[in-house]
């Protein structure tokens, strides 16, 4: 599968955004009870912020799952963690659907951390998924996530995870 990126329009995608994170199968993007206008408000947020970014992947043209990057020395894990040079944080969801593509979470995974490493600034990636959602541990496994330690973040108790570009190019030629 083939994806391309572009940045979110935070007023013209709020719609599509607003049925992806309110959705039951997004429990874990925290936003189950949000309005239109919290969604909206939210990714205006990170349009004006310069240390936080939301992204649409496209397939053929059309949003299929969206991505956000940000500099962990400056949000989501200030404090929490020693950052080094070339970190980057990162988040990503794919909408539920009533017809499910075998592999394809795993393609987005692998695409969006592709599209993280083509900056050469970039040496690793930073996530800290919610403990309990075992899913997506499995899958950040297998392009080469190792798991450091839990952590306790004001809005959930989250794993640390940390891949570097050598862990991802190991575990998608593996």
């Amino acid at each position: 599968m083939t994806f391309t990126f572009r940045t979110v329009d935070p007023l013209t995608d709020a719609g599509l955004l607003h049925s992806w994170v309110t959705h039951p199968k997004a429990a874990f993007w925290m936003m189950q009870d949000a309005r239109l206008e919290d969604v909206e408000r939210a990714y205006m947020e990170i349009a004006a912020d310069e240390h936080h970014h939301a992204l649409l992947g496209l397939q053929d043209g059309r949003p299929a799952f969206l991505m956000e990057k940000y500099d962990p020395a400056e949000r989501e894990l200030v404090g929490l963690y020693e950052p080094e040079p070339g970190d980057i944080g990162m988040h990503f969801l794919t909408p539920a659907t009533d017809t499910p593509v075998h592999g394809f979470t795993r393609s987005v995974i692998t695409a969006v951390m592709a599209h993280l490493f083509e900056d050469p600034a970039v040496r690793r990636v930073v996530v800290e998924p919610d403990v309990g959602n075992k899913a997506v541990h499995a899958l950040n496994e297998t392009v080469g996530f190792v798991a450091e330690r839990e952590i306790d973040k004001p809005e959930k108790r989250a794993l640390l995870s940390f891949c570097t570009r050598e862990q991802f190019e190991k575990a998608v030629t593996a």
